[in-house]
Formats: structure tokens, sequence, C-alpha cells
């Protein structure tokens, strides 16, 4: 073994790992950067399913603050309307139920990132429980299903940064 070679080895392998890392960095960080989803953001769910036949085709819409850390998700929720088959209203200051919310960003390099989202809202007489798993759609939206705890609800849920 030829002492000369083997240090040109060594820093080629070196150089070249070195190289490597660089490109997984600007991959990760520059090309494929997570999903901002930190901010306010406005959704809309409508209930497809329940075993509550009055919640059939109930609309309810939320406001929401989101903030990630890595891919972890943190928020708070307040809701702001109702169309249910009790009538039409909006929830306005003390009116409001307020609810904390914990998930996850899906990276997806081959496709569009998901965002799952656990919320326990503080709800009018008990708390309640729901899980959204939504996909990231162009910038400012998100669109996927929701079921809850309140009913055996499943349904619709439509994410967006501007009001409804």
């Amino acid at each position: 073994m030829e002492f000369g070679s083997f240090w040109s080895d060594l820093s080629a392998t070196v150089l070249g790992g070195v190289a490597l890392t660089f490109l997984f960095f600007l991959a990760k960080e520059k090309w494929f950067p997570l999903t901002n989803i930190t901010g306010r953001w406005y959704f809309e769910q409508m209930t497809r399913n329940t075993v509550y036949k009055p919640y059939m085709g109930m609309i309810l819409r939320y406001i929401a603050m989101l903030w990630r850390e890595g891919n972890s998700v943190e928020g708070t929720i307040e809701k702001i309307y109702e169309n249910s088959s009790t009538g039409e209203r909006s929830y306005i200051g003390a009116d409001r139920t307020r609810g904390t919310i914990c998930g996850y960003i899906e990276k997806n390099y081959f496709g569009k990132d998901k965002v799952y989202l656990h919320v326990v809202e503080d709800g009018h007489g008990r708390t309640s429980t729901h899980f959204y798993e939504l996909t990231c759609n162009e910038v400012g939206t998100m669109t996927g299903t929701f079921t809850s705890m309140v009913a055996e609800q499943e349904g619709t849920i439509k994410w967006q940064r501007i009001p409804f």
C-alpha cells in the first residue's frame, strides 16, 4: 500500500461526504421544505355521517392559530359559526368555545404533505375531541376529513387563510 495513495483516497472520501451532506441539506431545507402552516387559519367542517340525525349536514366554522416546531404542530381554536337543524348563528366574544390543537406534519417528497391534528374543544356543556386528516393543497388551503366523538360525527373539512 502506498502512503500517498492513502491520503488522496481519504481526502476524496471526506470531500465527497461533505458534498453529499450539503446536497441533502439543500434538498431538505430549500428544495423540499415543510409546508408553512404557522399563523391564522379559518376552517369549515360539514358533517356527512353521524348517529345523531339532527347533526347531519351541520356546518361549523372555526378560527385557528397554529405554530410549527420542526414537524410538530400546536395551536388553539375558537368556534365562530354554526349552521345546524337548530338554526344559524355566529359566536362572538364570550360565546365562543375554545380548544387546543396538537399534531404533526408528514413530509411527502413525491406527493402533497399531510397534516394530522388532534383537537380538544371545551364545548358548551362538555369537552369534545376531534381528529383532522388534512392534505396541503396550493398555498393557503388544506382539505380533508374529520372525525369527532360528538355523536360519532364524520365529514369533510376545508382550511384556508382567508375568512369564509
